[in-house]
């Protein structure tokens, strides 16, 4: 039977104010570095880097197929570029999105993004490696749309203090 006197280990406090939104893989470890945060972003930066050598072990067997079935070497060519192509904009975009969120107009092109982003999981798996060295992979953002909430809630909360039926009414002149 679990213990329920406390609270679970990624749990945040419950306020009244903002939560912050909990991060793949970190949970709310990121607020505050808690909970093995740095040896986490350790490992799934060297778990990335890895299976980006696995997709790529992989992405050769495909090129081998292409090779052996003899279609000309136009296709070995396409294939190569097609898959570098992909890897290199999904790359590009997955590193874009860690640091903002998209526009709606953005937003919108994320759906036809969608298949080149699967062709070129490499790139995707390096850049979020890449990512892990400097933070956890959205941090920055979630930081500071949260910083933002707090403070808005703050500043909120200055302006309704007291009890309002306790207040006595200005009167005309």
């Amino acid at each position: 039977m679990p213990d329920i006197s406390k609270p679970p280990e990624n749990s945040v406090p419950t306020t009244h104010g903002p939560a912050p939104e909990p991060l793949r893989f970190y949970g709310t470890t990121w607020l505050d570095h808690s909970g093995g945060y740095a040896l986490r972003r350790l490992g799934l930066g060297v778990g990335a880097v890895l299976a980006a050598g696995a997709g790529a072990f992989v992405l050769r067997f495909a090129y081998q197929g292409v090779v052996v079935a003899d279609i000309g070497s136009w296709a070995s060519v396409l294939l190569v570029a097609a898959f570098a192509v992909c890897s290199a904009m999904a790359f590009a975009r997955t590193l874009t999105f860690y640091g903002r969120r998209p526009d709606e107009r953005e937003a919108s092109a994320e759906s036809s993004m969608h298949s080149i982003r699967i062709i070129g999981f490499v790139g995707v798996l390096l850049a979020y490696a890449l990512r892990t060295c400097v933070e956890a992979p959205g941090e920055r953002l979630h930081r500071a749309e949260y910083e933002a909430a707090v403070a808005r809630h703050a500043r909120q909360r200055q302006t309704r203090t007291g009890n309002p039926a306790a207040r006595k009414k200005k009167r005309k002149r």
